[in-house]
């Protein structure tokens, strides 16, 4: 099926910019991967997006997942006009959308993606899939393994994979979510500070973890993930500034700074 492009949405911005790592760029234009049990392949070209799904897949699986009811222009102009600087970083990459991601998968690849390159995150998560995840229909990409399926597995089973010390963490939250432990439904009703306290009773996840499966998995936009980069971020970039000063679409704000300073290592 073939598409207007939505406003404010780019696939390279929106599909490479360290939220999701099952997304993978076949050329200049063409995207593949997989998300929510179903595999996608997509493409942008002339002000045109071309999705392989059926407009009744697309209505009810894609538009929700790439977040395209959200008015991104509107976001977009209150951020900029909180500071010069975050109104240029989000003209340098106006594209990038929240995707809404599963939980279940949110957490664990940033489980996965501790003190790891997004390159390197891409692969562990696609040999993780492979070797464990349940079949698509009609396609070689398999979907993320369950819960249930990984809480079943031992550290041999892992082994493999080479995740390191990584390892026991994904079976800590594997099986506190198969066990109903971590109560999933509740962290998506409730503020970002009951998500924060239940996910950081997993071992290995530590604020930075916590936040992004909130932001990118919960669609939690009020979060905004902090680690040594981010922070370095914001002292160059907006000294005196703090994450709240953001609001309710901090999340946002800092995908915009995470990946003009990403594009712009000369700045630090």
């Amino acid at each position: 099926m073939t598409l207007p492009l939505p406003p404010c949405f780019d696939l390279a911005q929106t599909l490479d910019c360290g939220q999701a790592f099952r997304w993978r760029q076949r050329d200049s234009c063409r995207w593949e991967g997989a998300a929510l049990g179903r595999s996608l392949r997509l493409s942008q070209s002339g002000g045109a997006l071309e999705a392989d799904c059926s407009p009744e897949e697309w209505a009810r699986i894609w538009a929700p997942y790439f977040d395209l009811e959200e008015d991104y222009t509107r976001i977009q102009a209150e951020l900029a006009d909180l500071s010069p600087v975050l109104a240029e970083a989000a003209a340098f990459a106006p594209g990038i959308r929240i995707l809404r991601q599963d939980p279940w998968e949110a957490l664990c690849t940033f489980v996965l993606s501790q003190n790891n390159n997004i390159r390197r995150i891409k692969g562990l998560v696609e040999a993780f899939c492979r070797r464990f995840g349940p079949e698509i229909p009609g396609s070689p990409l398999r979907g993320f393994p369950s819960a249930e399926r990984v809480a079943a597995l031992s550290l041999e089973d892992l082994a493999p994979l080479r995740m390191g010390y990584r390892a026991p963490y994904v079976l800590d939250a594997a099986r506190r979510a198969a066990a109903g432990e971590i109560p999933f439904c509740r962290i998506l009703e409730e503020e970002p500070d009951f998500g924060r306290e239940q996910l950081r009773k997993i071992q290995g996840v530590g604020p930075k973890v916590a936040e992004c499966a909130l932001l990118y998995g919960f669609h939690k936009t009020e979060c905004f993930p902090l680690d040594v980069w981010m922070k370095r971020a914001m002292a160059v970039l907006l000294p005196g500034v703090r994450p709240e000063d953001f609001g309710g679409n901090a999340g946002l704000a800092q995908q915009y700074l995470f990946h003009y300073s990403r594009m712009h290592p000369e700045l630090f």
